[in-house]
């Protein structure tokens, strides 16, 4: 008799930038749940302190345009003009069909569309800001992007604070302690 192996189960974090989703995966990555980390593919620019196949798959726009035609993602968008990012199909199915848990740090529409695929073998969490003052005020404090841009980031996080709805549970991010804690209960109960 074959015993069937258990797939993995996926955790895809969402919310606008500035909000403290990547701060909210870290976090859980460390808190020794089984969860590996997806990474994601994108064509824009490194930042300092990111690596290669660390922190994203960084391919340039071409290369990103090509495996688009090849069928390489499961999921992927245009975010800013040139600015793509996705999910390589062989960094996710691979590793939930031998019964790895897989934690995803992702845009709205790439939420949605992992989460449409897999179902309840999926939980999405949207993770809410208290304000867009305090978005902005993160993302001034980052560093890493142009006013222009900072004001780009801020109109779209206006946009995907209207599709936190279509989310399982939204985590309001207005004191990290408490952030942190709820997630943990929340993801520990669906991967059990």
């Amino acid at each position: 008799m074959c015993s069937s192996q258990k797939k993995g189960k996926l955790i895809i974090v969402s919310g606008p930038s500035g909000s403290g989703k990547t701060t909210i995966v870290k976090y859980l990555l460390s808190c020794n749940l089984n969860l590996l980390f997806s990474i994601s593919a994108c064509s824009r620019q490194k930042r300092k302190n990111e690596q290669d196949g660390i922190d994203y798959y960084f391919l340039s726009v071409d290369e990103f345009k090509l495996k688009i035609q090849q069928g390489y993602f499961l999921e992927w968008e245009e975010v800013y003009q040139d600015n793509f990012y996705g999910t390589l199909k062989s960094e996710v199915l691979n590793k939930i069909n031998v019964g790895h848990n897989l934690i995803f740090d992702v845009d709205v529409v790439g939420a949605k569309s992992l989460k449409n695929m897999f179902k309840d073998q999926a939980l999405s969490i949207f993770i809410q800001a208290p304000s867009v003052k305090l978005i902005s005020q993160r993302l001034v404090a980052r560093q890493t992007e142009s006013d222009s841009q900072i004001a780009f980031r801020l109109d779209k996080a206006q946009h995907e604070e209207k599709a936190k709805k279509f989310f399982d549970y939204i985590l309001i991010n207005d004191k990290l302690s408490i952030a942190k804690k709820t997630v943990l209960q929340k993801v520990q109960y669906f991967l059990n």
